[in-house]
């Protein structure tokens, strides 16, 4: 058994990185916590599916090695031959190239899992950041919607039953509990709350909403367009701007001229780190109204600019991200919803106090905090054999 401490060679298998035009807070999450355990002296290579926007190849500026192989669907597949075949790095016959063999492998889960407890024989380290149950049907057709729905809930659970999981709140801590993935084998650490560039951006003069993520069904944009068709007759300058990019922006756009609103809705497509930031800083109020959230990175990433979010008590990790009636305010349903965004909009003491709060809150969230608890989760034990470990012991099993 490696004495706790010792560095290790972590490899991370997620779908997508930062720089995929279709990647997301998961995908901030991993390379954030990658960068915090290379901090704490460990090798890391984060595989994942290719694309345009990177090269095959690369060690960006945190000193984590970015390997892009195979496509959407294909990525899972390149990973285990890849892994198994010596190839890119990541095998036996690439060693003296990459340095020694991943020592622990953290297999991430964004609804399809890459199954490497099937085709590795290091400890795999689970990480769900939520569980996909009400997505299926809305991304997928019925067929396609059960099959990975039986992935996830039955599969999954039974290829990972000697594996310790990692999760991002404790809403998905009790989802997977229901799965049968007892309790005390899943760790929960938190995102951390990104540091926004610098701004000398002001509060906008009249009422601004902003949403900001992938233009996906299961993000509801639709909920904010209703919003905003809701409230104009009341709040005649009332405008909002969505910020993200994604293959539904299509629909959105058609759906905003139906409700009469294309004139107050701004499509900004991708933005800078910068643009965030002005953005979050003009806004009034943040909206996220997800289906479902293992976390809520841009929920924090709008308090660390005092501005606070309304999404739904029902989706996930937002209700951890949100403190109801603090740091915002969580809505039962989508007429609940416009009711608490017009609260907000039209209570400036209101507002401006859970604005407050709600910076206070992203504060206490930090990445190095993160890195801690995860370096622990790689490093104390890691590879000693269930029957070696006291029960609370939080260790892996190979």
């Amino acid at each position: 058994m490696h004495p706790a401490g010792t560095p290790r060679h972590v490899l991370f298998l997620n779908w997508r990185d930062t720089r995929n035009p279709e990647g997301g807070g998961s995908e901030v999450y991993i390379e954030r916590v990658a960068a915090e355990l290379v901090r704490h002296g460990h090798q890391v290579t984060l595989f994942c599916a290719a694309h345009e926007a990177g090269p095959a190849e690369e060690t960006n500026e945190a000193g984590v090695r970015l390997v892009r192989r195979g496509g959407r669907h294909t990525v899972y597949a390149w990973a285990a031959l890849s892994y198994l075949a010596g190839l890119v790095g990541l095998g036996p016959l690439s060693a003296r190239r990459c340095g020694r063999r991943p020592q622990v492998l953290v297999d991430v889960c964004n609804g399809l899992p890459f199954l490497a407890p099937l085709w590795s024989r290091r400890p795999v380290l689970m990480l769900v950041h939520h569980v996909h149950r009400q997505q299926w049907p809305v991304v997928l057709g019925p067929r396609a919607a059960r099959f990975g729905w039986w992935v996830e809930s039955w599969l999954s659970v039974r290829v990972y039953r000697h594996c310790r999981y990692v999760t991002v709140s404790e809403a998905t801590r009790a989802e997977l509990a229901t799965l049968g993935v007892a309790p005390e084998r899943v760790a929960v650490v938190h995102n951390g709350t990104p540091q926004l560039p610098p701004t000398d951006a002001g509060r906008a003069p009249y009422p601004l909403l902003v949403a900001l993520g992938r233009l996906v069904p299961h993000k509801r944009i639709e909920v904010a367009l209703r919003t905003v068709a809701a409230l104009s007759g009341e709040l005649p300058e009332l405008r909002l701007v969505v910020a993200g990019q994604g293959w539904w922006e299509s629909h959105l756009r058609q759906l905003a001229g139906e409700l009469g609103i294309a004139d107050r809705v701004e499509f900004r497509g991708y933005v800078t780190e910068e643009e965030k930031a002005d953005l979050l800083a003009a806004a009034w109020v943040a909206l996220t109204p997800s289906l479902k959230e293992g976390w809520g990175l841009t929920i924090v990433e709008a308090g660390a600019a005092g501005t606070p979010t309304v999404a739904f008590r029902n989706a996930g990790g937002v209700a951890e991200a949100v403190v109801d009636g603090r740091t915002g305010l969580l809505a039962e349903d989508v007429d609940d919803y416009i009711a608490r965004v017009r609260d907000l909009l039209c209570d400036d003491e209101m507002r401006q106090g859970m604005g407050a709060a709600a910076r206070a809150h992203a504060a206490s969230f930090t990445w190095p905090a993160a890195g801690e608890r995860f370096a622990a989760l790689v490093t104390t034990g890691v590879v000693a054999r269930a029957e070696e470990l006291p029960a609370e012991a939080c260790y892996l099993v190979p």
